[in-house]
């Protein structure tokens, strides 16, 4: 398990919650020592973020409520672009537009992959930066994967603070039908 998972995962009140039910000794080892790990986007995280045609992605409002929307689109809609971002061409829908006005005012956000079939499931905190179609149309369209018909309104870039692969075992066996 990454430091930096447990960094931000493990708060005083879940902490609480791992005494209570006995599992704060084990997981203690996991905030000890000076080297951070388990914040930037290894080849396997890499390989499983390109390989999604979905994700959750979770954002705060600026009145303190968190907000969850399913981003999709075809598989490698999600593009790696270096060891710490990756970045997806975010598309016209509902025009309610709350992801984007949360991460307008609050650059935090936590996303979870999930490949149904594999049973493996990656999640991750991070740093969400909006670039909008009129700042940057050249990245914005590169973003876009081929011959996907949707109009592409911004890009949103992701600064990974940290990743860490989640546990399967009560995640559904599901397949994509195609």
């Amino acid at each position: 398990m990454p430091k930096a998972f447990a960094q931000i995962a493990f708060t005083s009140a879940a902490q609480s919650f791992q005494d209570r039910y006995g599992t704060k000794e084990a997981y203690a080892r996991f905030l000890e020592g000076d080297e951070l790990s388990g914040h930037t986007i290894d080849p396997d995280h890499a390989t499983f973020i390109e390989s999604m045609d979905g994700c959750y992605l979770s954002t705060i409002s600026e009145t303190g409520w968190p907000y969850v929307q399913f981003k999709g689109g075809p598989q490698g809609f999600l593009r790696v672009l270096d060891d710490r971002h990756f970045a997806y061409a975010d598309y016209r829908g509902n025009r309610q537009y709350l992801s984007a006005g949360n991460i307008s005012q609050n650059a935090r956000v936590s996303l979870i992959l999930v490949n149904y079939e594999t049973q493996e499931r990656l999640k991750i905190w991070g740093e969400a930066r909006i670039v909008s179609l009129d700042e940057d149309p050249d990245f914005v369209l590169d973003l876009m994967p081929q011959d996907y018909k949707a109009e592409p309104e911004r890009a949103i870039i992701i600064k990974t603070l940290a990743l860490e692969w989640d546990c399967p075992r009560h995640i559904p066996k599901r397949t994509t039908s195609k």
